[in-house]
């Protein structure tokens, strides 16, 4: 048999103590502990000790050690075991009374009670999940999603075009121009606004500013989010640069009568052609 460990063998001794102590016995001296022996080189559980060194080694033993050895011993051999029953159950059946041994405590570094096997890496033994990346591939993702959106658009203009009829104008006549001579739709923001500043300011430095803080704007709001509601300073932007050339472009198409003078398009009519 194995060493007992010393802390159990003082727990023993301690219940033994409590429990000649309850019963108004004197305790017992420590045996001194067993010497070890060394296991049979056979693969047979080795046989229990008899006589008087039987008695010593199962009173230094605690008792439910030596229920659960017997218990081994017992499936080893193929035998039926018995059940044990509790010290307090049999006492109190028997009507004596007869103390119990206190619950293990806690110990520390010279008392051990749990022994420490290995130490293994949190990652090796939990399930932990890679971390979503925000970011995708240009091809197929990106790339498939912009084809199918220009087939999309090429389809709505083929059957737009289908249905609405866009003739061509007669020829220019050089010694009768058309009053009120408007430019393009896309092109009636730029002349709107002819109508209030100096050429060089309409035509080049708004423009060029509006395209200027267009392309300063990538660097300006570096917010990674594409969310609307985290994005508020790039649709504030947006927002502004569409109304103003979509005011511009609405006043110059329905609001310049002849002479590309201001009029209201429900008294003088719409003076307009796509």
């Amino acid at each position: 048999m194995t060493e007992i460990p010393e802390h159990l063998r003082k727990r023993a001794e301690e219940a033994r103590a409590k429990a000649a102590a309850a019963a108004g016995q004197t305790p017992a001296e420590p045996a001194a502990p067993a010497e070890p022996v060394a296991p049979a080189a056979s693969g047979d559980a080795p046989a229990p000790p008899s006589g008087a060194g039987a008695d010593s080694a199962e009173s230094r033993i605690p008792a439910h050690l030596l229920e659960r050895s017997k218990a081994a011993r017992g499936k080893a051999e193929g035998a039926p075991t018995e059940v044990a029953v509790p010290a307090g159950v049999a006492a109190a059946a028997a009507g004596t009374a007869v103390a119990t041994a206190p619950p293990p405590v806690a110990a520390g570094p010279g008392g051990h009670t749990q022994r420490l096997l290995t130490v293994v890496k949190a990652g090796s033994i939990q399930d932990v999940r890679a971390t979503p990346v925000d970011k995708v591939h240009v091809w197929p993702h990106l790339l498939l999603i912009e084809f199918v959106a220009s087939l999309a658009c090429t389809a709505f203009v083929f059957i737009f075009s289908a249905f609405v009829n866009a003739p061509l104008l007669q020829l220019a006549n050089i010694n009768r121009t058309p009053n009120p001579s408007k430019a393009p739709w896309y092109f009636l923001g730029l002349q709107e606004l002819l109508t209030m500043f100096h050429p060089m300011v309409a035509g080049v430095t708004i423009p060029g500013m509006g395209i200027f803080v267009l392309m300063l704007a990538p660097y300006i709001d570096r917010n990674p989010s594409n969310k609307p509601e985290d994005r508020k300073f790039a649709i504030v932007l947006f927002t502004i640069f569409l109304m103003f050339w979509a005011v511009l472009v609405i006043i110059g198409s329905f609001f310049r009568g002849p002479g590309f003078n201001f009029v209201f398009p429900w008294r003088a009519g719409i003076f307009f052609d796509l």
